[in-house]
């Protein structure tokens, strides 16, 4: 097709070079430099999209990411790219773009014949029930919405994390951010500069060249070209193009994308397809522009009807014209400067609609001038047409309402600009709330967050003059906040604006007819929220601008509102009769625009999604037939089968071994945690239930950590290494929850603390010798300490030499059997368990895995946080009020095991369970009752938290909690079961073995 909309000259495209792509099929042309949406209006096409509820045609509206009608699928296969801006996408030869609506014939059209039955909340009404039609009711609306398709093979690209540091960080490579990033740059300090688009100049790049448009001197595009080099020849800035700033987090913290690939079509082999920067900033300037928001009007939705500063970027970046004769439908002089450029280009510019009575200023003279006429006081009430605007009527308005008759004006192209929308989003996610400013008619930044600063037209500085004087002047404040001295260079020059006349409010078109009776007049285009949305919201009770959102869906989609939001507001204030400022914003959060997942998880994918850790060890586990378990990411030896042994007769083996004689654990995996610092033992004192105040040096402790709520969460033993020097350990799968609560408490409760932790479980192997002959393996492996019992006390530790490499070795037992733990460098971990093995030969050693462990500690009655504790239970719930401190005044949740429901009859507790047929053994998590005849639904009086066949009782058991279960030892409960069957058990003391614990203390 001939690019039939394309000027013969102008633009910053390359027309030397012709490219192809196809859209739906059909191959089109463009030039390199183009983006989808100015190659697809070069080439005549009006449709590119069909809306979201009523399916009307839609067209393009803007250039950037405001876009919110021209969503398209890019590329096929794996590399497809679903809900793509075609405004951002950039043209490249042999691009294929689709749309999932149908731009011809579509049967959902007749959703707008109807659309009086679709209103706001429709969805909420209507699909309600029956509940078993709610995975089809989403199948089906999903379909009509037209939104793309993620790619169903696996994705072949590599993506990349960077973290970086900078003394500033400008978000916003337009006139402001440029200053900005050069006068910082100047004085030295390191800058990174980011802008989303494919060069930077922001603003400028759609400007018309023009004499009269020159910066220092020269034109807008030489002085960006010489800004440029200029910035790039520094060692000390770094310009990233093609990058968002999606987010924007505490402590200067910013999230940035950056497109390495998709712009020219994917990346080669081996390069990677998009970067996630995760950059910290000493100092932020947010230089991130404002976004034009349309006017609102009867059937403002046609293709054709676009914004103005749209229609400047496509007639003087992209030398495209959208149309052959357009309207100009405006409430402040910006838009006059479209006009001029539309007439410049050769197009018939039919007339300019202002709502302000007689405006007056140089533009709208120059306006005046060229012969365009101008229709002041008045608005356009209506467009016309169906595939595309055709006309337009317009009438006299006075306050808001219709004061005169109607008149047609032909045309094949609307630009309306209703005003500047600073786009304050970033500045915002991190909490800061924006201020309406009633001169400018828009939210503007509130007050600074630390460490950061605004500049530009993000602030209300509208006139390229003082938004080069404030980017500048912001670029040396924050360089002189550092250290830096930005000298006395003068911020870059540009001509005084002349006269501006204010712009005057103007939201919404009156009509002769009730706002649900007329033309629809659409607020948000991509959800199809129109004005008469809003007052049946507020008609039924909704007044809060979150609520009156979620109900109509204003402000949801890949745009988020960045054309809508301020409009749906506005009316919404109105029809409250209430200020904008009271009625306030929505919420803004990140990601400013979509980010792909693939950039989210970087290289953390397949086979590094979820890291396999494995111990020093490891290798001895597999030469001796281990099977594997995976807890916390580590692969733990399950249990060590021999030839012809099954599951069970290699755990008995490992079980008789241990309490007989000796077995040996890899105990590496469990968490490790050093704690230093002034505070630690007062610090550990409230982490913990137990006391940990007057721990002496090479002493141990059993204890627990609760929730605020009381509920246990994780066990472990602590040693006291030194003076304010701790060791933690904790469960394998709680390590990393365990040291995140360390921290949370600190940084958020107790930042005066002197405290600080360090993660050494990698750091160390540990190797847990356990039996009645693990005194003598020890022995024979360690001359500098001595293992007697007295002088070797349980829940103490030693330092000394274990085959020779140095070791801590503490005395503790998680079998109930004499045990030591030994610790060593994780680098001599598979030298000392060899030498640990050998020196057991005599005494038939064993090693086992973590089947047996549970079994051997199951015996003891000993629990495993997160298996026979789910998050619901206390201490006292567990039967381990032994584990809370007598004489301590407070520890974390130790408030909330005083409430009535925590102390009412009718908890859950810990008990052990016989089943009365000794070979069977109770499923895990199987539910227990007292009638298994009862009718249903059967109350439920508890559940198996551990269950296994002991070799050393002879029969199965089981651990459980049980409503009053210790008040209930020798009575019968049940287990029902999915095949029928009933499982009847004896409810019994959680210890079945060596309830004295006599066994540990030889």
């Amino acid at each position: 097709m001939r690019q039939t909309q394309r000027l013969e000259h102008g633009g910053r495209i390359d027309r030397s070079r012709t490219i192809k792509f196809t859209f739906n099929g059909r191959e089109y042309t463009g030039h390199p430099g183009d983006t989808l949406a100015s190659a697809l209006l070069a080439n005549g096409v009006s449709i590119v999209g069909r809306s979201f509820k009523y399916h009307r045609p839609r067209g393009i509206v803007g250039a950037g990411p405001e876009e919110p009608n021209a969503i398209v699928q890019v590329g096929s296969g794996a590399l497809t790219r679903p809900d793509q801006r075609a405004t951002q996408v950039e043209l490249f030869d042999g691009l294929e773009a689709s749309t999932a609506a149908r731009l011809g014939f579509d049967p959902m059209g007749v959703n707008n014949t109807f659309s009086r039955m679709l209103p706001a909340g429709f969805y909420y009404k209507t699909f309600k029930w029956p509940a078993k039609y709610w995975p089809n009711y989403e199948k089906r609306i999903r379909q009509a919405a037209g939104l793309g398709h993620a790619p169903t093979e696996a994705d072949p690209d590599r993506y990349d994390h960077m973290n970086a540091h900078c003394d500033v960080l400008v978000v916003g490579g337009g006139p402001a951010g440029l200053a900005a990033a050069l006068r910082a740059g100047r004085a030295g300090a390191r800058v990174l500069l980011a802008d989303e688009n494919a060069e930077l100049g922001g603003a400028l790049l759609s400007e018309r060249v023009q004499e009269s448009t020159r910066i220092d001197g020269r034109s807008y595009r030489d002085w960006i070209d010489t800004t440029s080099a200029e910035l790039a020849a520094m060692d000390n800035v770094r310009v990233l193009t093609r990058t968002t700033a999606f987010g924007n987090y505490d402590h200067n913290f910013l999230g940035l994308m950056e497109d390495k690939a998709d712009y020219r079509g994917g990346p080669a082999e081996g390069e990677v397809r998009h970067r996630l920067w995760r950059v910290r900033a000493r100092r932020t300037v947010l230089a991130t522009g404002a976004l034009e928001r349309p006017l609102v009007f009867g059937n403002n939705d046609r293709p054709g009807i676009m914004t103005v500063s749209a229609v400047a970027t496509y007639l003087n970046r992209y030398g495209v014209c959208p149309g052959w004769r357009a309207v100009i439908f405006t409430n402040n002089d910006s838009a006059y400067r479209t006009a001029l450029d539309l007439k410049a280009a050769g197009r018939d510019v039919a007339a300019v609609v202002d709502v302000r009575c007689k405006p007056s200023s140089a533009l709208v003279d120059a306006a005046r001038e060229a012969g365009i006429p101008i229709h002041d006081s008045s608005a356009i009430i209506r467009a016309r047409g169906s595939r595309r605007v055709k006309s337009v009527q317009i009438a006299r308005v006075k306050y808001g309402q219709l004061t005169g008759d109607y008149e047609t004006i032909a045309c094949d192209l609307v630009a309306s600009s209703g005003g500047w929308s600073p786009v304050v989003h970033l500045h915002c996610h991190i909490g800061s709330k924006p201020a309406w400013d009633d001169v400018a008619a828009c939210f503007l930044p509130g007050p600074d967050n630390p460490g950061q600063c605004s500049a530009g037209a993000v602030t209300g500085q509208f006139s390229l003059r003082d938004a080069l004087v404030q980017g500048f002047e912001q670029g040396g404040a924050v360089a002189s906040e550092l250290g830096f001295e930005p000298g006395d260079d003068k911020a870059p020059s540009a001509p005084t604006p002349g006269d501006v006349l204010p712009i005057e409010p103007f939201w919404l078109a009156p009509s002769e007819r009730p706002l649900s009776r007329g033309p629809k007049q659409f607020v948000d285009y991509q959800n199809d929220t129109t004005a008469a949305d809003i007052a049946l919201a507020v008609r039924e009770g909704y007044e809060s601008v979150e609520h009156v959102k979620r109900y109509t869906a204003m402000g949801f989609g890949t745009d988020q509102g960045k054309l809508g939001n301020i409009n749906g507001m506005a009316i919404l204030a109105w029809l409250l009769d209430q200020s904008i400022a009271e009625t306030g914003t929505t919420t803004f959060r990140p990601a400013y625009t979509p980010i792909s997942f693939g950039a989210v998880a970087g290289r953390t994918a397949d086979h590094l999604f979820d890291p396999i850790r494995k111990t020093a060890m490891h290798d001895w586990h597999v030469a001796n037939g281990a099977f594997f378990e995976d807890v916390g990411q580590w692969k733990r030896p399950w249990y060590y089968r021999r030839v012809g042994e099954s599951m069970q007769q290699a755990i008995d083996r490992e079980c008789h071994a241990t309490r007989n004689s000796v077995g040996v654990l890899d105990a590496s995996t469990l968490g490790k945690i050093e704690v230093h610092g002034a505070d630690a033992n007062r610090f550990l004192d409230m982490i913990y239930t137990g006391g940990r105040l007057k721990m002496k040096t090479g002493t141990c402790r059993y204890g627990l950590m609760l929730h605020e709520d009381g509920m246990i969460f994780d066990d472990g033993v602590t040693a006291k290494l030194g003076e304010n020097h701790y060791y933690l350990t904790t469960t394998t799968g709680g390590a990393a929850g365990a040291l995140n609560w360390l921290e949370q408490w600190h940084q958020t409760e107790w930042p005066d603390m002197d405290v600080f932790f360090t993660s050494v479980t990698d750091q160390w192997a540990t190797i847990a010798v356990n039996g009645p002959k693990s005194r003598d393996v020890l022995q024979a492996l360690c001359d500098d300490i001595d293992f007697e019992r007295d002088a070797f006390p349980f829940m103490t530790f030693r330092d000394g030499t274990v085959a020779g490499v140095s070791a801590r070795v503490f005395r503790i037992s998680f079998t109930g059997e004499l045990a030591f733990e030994i610790n060593v460098d994780a680098n001599y971990g598979r030298h000392v368990w060899d030498a640990v093995m050998a020196a057991g030969e005599p005494y038939g050693i064993t090693p086992y895995g973590t089947e047996t462990m549970h079994v051997l500690r199951a015996e003891k009655g000993f629990i495993v946080a997160g298996q026979d504790t789910d998050g619901s239970v206390t201490p006292m719930d567990m039967g381990m009020h032994w584990a809370i401190g007598k004489k301590k005044t407070d520890f974390i949740g130790m408030r909330s095991l005083s409430r009535s429901d925590i102390v009412a009859e009718g908890r859950k507790q810990y008990v052990g369970l016989k089943p009365r047929d000794g070979q069977i053994v109770l499923p895990e998590g199987a539910q227990l009752v007292d009638d298994p005849q009862a009718e249903l639904p059967m109350p439920m009086i508890g559940h198996v938290s551990s269950s296994y066949y002991s070799d050393t009782l002879g029969h199965a058991f089981a651990l459980a909690v049980v409503k009053n279960g210790r008040s209930r030892h020798g009575e019968i409960i049940y287990s029902p079961q999915p095949d029928g069957t009933v499982i009847a058990a004896e409810i019994t003391d959680p210890v079945f073995y060596d309830r004295e614990g006599a066994r540990q203390y030889v």
